[in-house]
């Protein structure tokens, strides 16, 4: 009775641990950086009304971080980053930012608001994605140097 009842134990400690030990899927948008040098990121959305535009997050060389928890909310997302050598990330989309911690709603107008004005790339995440990753590197597209 005693190896019957240790072996159900067993079991079920076991289906115990693998069930606490499982992560859910992860339903997010990072951002990683692939590169030697510090990276600095701000994004950029819409939810169909409004334009937001947030920033920043600082990523250490071969860091990642999520930007957005959860599932995707939108098809494209824009985004801007640059090193701490003066190379950028950058496109034609352009958004409001500062020179400091921001998020900021619209992008209209952004001098006028006391913004800067700033071209981010878009990341076409398709229609159905719920997570999705961007990996900057040295030779990314949208990449610019000094």
């Amino acid at each position: 009775m005693k190896t019957r009842s240790t072996f159900v134990f067993g079991l079920l400690l076991a289906c115990g641990l693998v069930l606490t030990c499982q992560e859910p899927a992860r339903a997010d948008f990072r951002l990683c950086n692939n590169t030697d040098s510090r990276v600095s990121v701000s994004l950029a959305y819409t939810d169909g009304e409004t334009w937001v535009s947030e920033g920043w997050w600082n990523l250490k060389p071969s860091g990642c971080e999520t930007l957005v928890r959860g599932p995707l909310a939108a098809e494209f997302y824009y985004v801007y980053a640059m090193d701490e050598r003066g190379g950028e990330w950058k496109g034609k989309a352009f958004m409001c930012t500062r020179d400091r911690e921001f998020r900021i709603n619209g992008r209209q107008d952004c001098f006028v608001r006391g913004f800067d004005r700033t071209g981010f790339f878009e990341v076409d995440t398709g229609k159905e994605a719920k997570n999705w990753t961007v990996q900057l590197t040295d030779t990314s597209a949208g990449r610019s140097t000094p």
